[in-house]
C-alpha cells in the first residue's frame, strides 16, 4: 500500500508556480539558510529542537546497522521507502521560517539610491537605513537579486525545482553567505537588518569582462544638434563673441554613459561644460567692486605643435555665508510616471534633501508639482521649520503624464507670493526632460521663461535619469532663465551641485555675461572656439545690453580655450585672399602700439539688479606665452586634458591621431590637489572610454 501511494505521488504534477511566488519562496528559503548560518545552535524548520535530519538518522541509522538488514537486498526495499515516506510527512507541513518574516521580506520595498564616490557625512540623512550597510554586502545582494530575476524570467510559468541545475542553486547560496559575512562584519549594520535580505535595486549583470552594460533607448534621448566651431581665418573674420557659460550637465552625462559601458552620443558632449565641472584655483579678484578677472595662458597645443592654445579663464568672488542674501526657492518637481525609476525620483527627494539641510533658517522653500496637472504640496514655509518641508519631499509619489508648462506658471505664482527683495528668488525645476503635455516645444516654454525672469525670479534646471532625457529642452529654460543646468546621477554629484556648490547655483553675482576675443591678424592667421556651440553670439551683440547672455554665480569658475594658428605656421587651412583688403580694425591692431598682442580681450556683465553693462578688457601678448607644456600651471594643463577628451568623444578631426593614452597622461601628470576625488574619477573616465573605443 505503500509503495503505491509513493508511486501516485511521484506522478502528481505540482500546480504552476507564479514566477512572483517562487521568487518570494526562493527568498524565504535562502532566508531560512542564512538564519542557519548566523545561529549555529537554533534548529531549522523544526519548533521542537531537532532537526528533521536528524531524526531521519535516528530512525534510518539503528535500521541499517541489524544484521538481518546490513548488506541485504531488503534493506533497499523496505527501508528506503519507508524512510522516503516519513521524510515526505515530516517536511511537508514544517515552515521553514516564520511567517512574519517572510511577510516582512515580501513587503519590504526600500531602494537603495545610486550613491557614486563617496561623500561627506551630510549625506547621511538624506539614505536609508540599506544604504548604509556595507558596499561589499550591498554589490552581492545586488548581484544575487538580479540572478533570481533572469532565472525566473527564463524559465517558463509552471517551472519545477527540478528545472533547475545545481549550478543554478548552489551558486546564488555561497555569494549569499558572503553577503552575510559582510554584513555581519560591520559594527554598525542593525541586528535587524542581518535577518532581512537587503532590498535592492535592478542593476544589470556585468558580463565576462567586468564590465557593467546598460540598455539604453538612444531614441529617446534628445541634444540640441550643435556642429563643432569651425577654423576661422582671421584675416576675414578676426572676432569671436560667446555667451558665458557655468553648467556641468554634460560632463554627468558622459560619466555615466561610460560606467554603463556605453561610448556617449557625441551630440551629448559639450566641452565647455566638461571643463567647467571642474574646480580650479584662478586668480581671484580682490573685492566685490569687480567681480571677477582674467587670466590668460598661451601654450603649444599638446595634439598640434604646429599650433598653440589660448587659455582664458575667469573666476567669481566668493560671497561669505554670513553675508549671504536670503532665498526664496520654489521646487518644480516633476512626479510624472516616467520619474518612477530609482534613479530619478527617490535620487531627486534625497538630492532636495541634501539642499534643505544646507538652507539657512531664514531662507523660504516652497514646492510645487506638476503629473498632468500642477499642485501645490507646499506653500512657502521657512527652513526653520524643516520637519515639515522634509515631511512634503518624503510624500512625493510619481503617476500620471508631464504637464511641465502649467507647473512652472504655478512655482513662478509661489515665488513671486513670497518674493524677498534684495535676495535670491528661484525656481529650481527637476525632471527627467519629459514634457509631452501642453506647450512643450522649446520655443514656447522659452518664452514662458523669457518673461518671468524680468520679474527677477530665475530659474535652475536639474536633470534626472536615462532613457527619456530632454536635455536640448533644459539647456534651453536654464539658458533662458537666467540659470544653470545640471544632471544629476548619483546622491554623490547632488552633493556636489546642492551642497558643495550651493552658493554659485544660488548666488549671482554676475548676469549676462559675454566674451568677445579679437585676434590680431599681424600674429595669428586662424582660430578655432573649443566648445560653446551653443551660446555663439553675434558680433554686435556684445554691445547690445538687451541680448541674453550666462550668468556666473558666487566663486564660478569659467574657462574657455581656443586652438590658434600663429602666422607662416605650417597648420595654417586657409589660403590667403588674392584680392583682400585689410579692413579699419585690423590696421588699427597692427599699429605700432599693439603690434607686439596676440590677441585683445573683452568681457561685459551686469551686476544683479542693473540693466547696463560694465566692460573689463585684457590684451594678450608674449608675456602670456609658454615655451613649453610643462611649463604651463597645473590647473590650466589639466583643463586642457580635460578640453582633448571632450573632443574626442564628441569625434572633433583635430583629436583624430591624439590617443586617450596620451590625454589620460596629460591628465595624470597635473591632477595636483584632488580633496574631492572629482580628477581622480576623470582618470578612470579616460580608461573606460579608452577601452570601449577598442571593442
Amino acid at each position: 500500500m505503500m509503495d503505491k501511494e509513493l508511486e501516485k505521488l511521484s506522478h502528481l504534477a505540482p500546480p504552476a508556480a507564479d514566477p512572483q511566488a517562487r521568487a518570494r519562496a526562493l527568498a524565504a528559503a535562502m532566508q531560512a539558510f542564512d538564519g542557519a548560518e548566523n545561529n549555529a545552535a537554533a534548529a531549522q524548520g523544526n519548533a521542537k529542537g531537532r532537526r528533521p535530519s536528524s531524526i531521519i538518522n535516528w530512525i534510518w541509522s539503528p535500521a541499517v546497522n541489524k544484521k538481518f538488514l546490513a548488506g541485504s537486498a531488503l534493506a533497499t526495499l523496505l527501508v528506503v521507502p519507508a524512510a522516503g515516506y516519513l521524510t515526505l510527512e515530516l517536511t511537508r507541513n514544517q515552515p521553514i521560517v516564520e511567517k512574519e518574516r517572510i511577510a516582512g521580506t515580501v513587503s519590504k520595498k526600500e531602494t537603495p539610491i545610486p550613491t557614486g564616490r563617496p561623500v561627506s557625512p551630510a549625506l547621511s540623512e538624506a539614505v536609508t537605513e540599506e544604504s548604509r550597510l556595507p558596499q561589499s554586502a550591498a554589490a552581492d545582494s545586488a548581484r544575487i537579486a538580479q540572478d533570481q530575476e533572469q532565472q525566473s524570467a527564463a524559465k517558463p510559468h509552471g517551472t519545477r525545482i527540478s528545472d533547475f541545475s545545481p549550478d543554478e542553486i548552489a551558486g546564488l547560496l555561497p555569494r549569499r553567505r558572503e553577503a552575510n559575512s559582510s554584513v555581519a562584519s560591520g559594527a554598525a549594520a542593525p541586528q535587524q537588518q542581518l535577518a532581512e535580505p537587503m532590498a535592492v535595486a535592478p542593476s544589470p549583470v556585468p558580463p565576462a569582462d567586468g564590465r557593467a552594460q546598460v540598455q539604453l533607448d538612444p531614441s529617446r534621448e534628445r541634444f540640441a544638434n550643435a556642429t563643432a566651431n569651425p577654423i576661422k581665418s582671421v584675416a576675414a573674420d578676426p572676432v569671436s563673441t560667446f555667451s558665458a557659460d557655468v553648467d556641468t550637465a554634460s560632463y554627468s552625462f558622459v560619466r555615466r554613459s561610460l560606467t554603463g559601458g556605453a561610448m556617449p552620443d557625441p551630440q551629448s558632449v559639450r566641452v565647455e561644460e566638461m571643463i567647467n565641472y571642474f574646480p580650479y584655483d584662478w586668480p581671484r579678484p580682490d573685492n566685490a567692486d569687480q567681480p571677477f578677472k582674467a587670466t590668460v595662458t598661451v601654450m603649444p597645443t599638446p595634439w598640434n605643435h604646429d599650433t598653440e592654445l589660448m587659455h582664458v579663464a575667469i573666476k567669481g568672488y566668493d560671497i561669505a555665508p554670513a553675508t549671504a542674501p536670503h532665498a526664496n526657492l520654489v521646487f518644480l518637481i516633476d512626479v510624472s510616471g516616467s520619474m518612477d525609476e530609482p534613479d530619478k525620483l527617490p535620487l531627486l527627494k534625497s538630492a532636495f534633501r541634501l539642499l534643505v539641510n544646507r538652507l539657512k533658517p531664514d531662507d523660504t522653500v516652497s514646492i510645487v508639482t506638476y503629473a498632468g496637472n500642477a499642485g501645490t504640496v507646499l506653500e512657502p514655509t521657512r527652513v526653520s521649520e524643516k520637519s515639515k518641508i522634509l515631511s512634503a519631499i518624503d510624500r512625493l509619489e510619481a503617476g500620471g503624464s508631464t504637464g511641465g508648462a502649467e507647473g512652472i506658471e504655478a512655482a513662478y505664482d509661489l515665488a513671486q507670493k513670497a518674493f524677498v527683495k534684495d535676495g535670491v528668488n528661484r525656481v529650481i525645476l527637476a525632471t527627467d526632460g519629459d514634457f509631452n503635455v501642453g506647450p512643450s516645444s522649446d520655443e514656447d516654454l522659452k518664452r514662458i521663461i523669457e518673461e518671468k525672469r524680468k520679474d527677477g525670479i530665475f530659474l535652475t534646471v536639474l536633470g534626472f535619469g536615462r532613457g527619456n532625457l530632454n536635455d536640448s529642452l533644459m539647456q534651453t529654460l536654464a539658458q533662458n532663465g537666467n540659470g544653470s543646468a545640471a544632471y544629476i546621477d548619483t546622491l554623490a554629484e547632488a552633493q556636489k551641485t546642492l551642497v558643495e556648490e550651493a552658493g554659485s547655483m544660488l548666488f549671482p553675482i554676475a548676469k549676462d555675461v559675454k566674451f568677445q576675443v579679437e585676434f590680431n591678424p599681424e600674429r595669428i592667421a586662424e582660430y578655432r572656439l573649443i566648445g560653446y556651440e551653443t551660446r555663439a553670439l553675434k558680433r554686435e551683440d556684445f554691445n547690445n545690453d538687451r541680448v541674453d547672455a550666462g550668468d556666473i554665480g558666487s566663486g564660478h569658475s569659467v574657462t574657455a580655450i581656443y586652438e590658434i594658428t600663429p602666422k607662416g605656421s605650417p597648420a595654417v587651412m586657409n589660403d590667403d585672399l588674392r584680392y583682400g583688403v585689410p579692413s579699419k580694425a585690423s590696421a588699427e591692431t597692427s599699429g605700432s602700439a599693439h603690434q607686439g598682442e596676440l590677441a585683445f580681450v573683452k568681457m561685459r556683465y551686469k551686476r544683479p539688479g542693473e540693466d547696463k553693462s560694465a566692460l573689463i578688457t585684457t590684451p594678450v601678448d608674449d608675456r602670456n606665452t609658454v615655451a613649453t607644456v610643462d611649463a604651463a600651471p597645473q590647473d590650466v594643463r589639466f583643463s586642457v586634458a580635460v578640453a582633448a577628451f571632450g573632443q574626442k568623444l564628441s569625434r572633433t578631426s583635430a583629436l583624430h591621431a591624439y590617443s586617450y593614452q596620451a590625454i589620460g597622461d596629460l591628465a595624470a601628470a597635473s591632477r595636483g590637489a584632488d580633496p574631492f576625488g572629482y580628477r581622480s574619477d576623470f582618470l578612470g573616465l579616460i580608461r573606460l572610454a579608452d577601452g570601449l573605443s577598442q571593442q
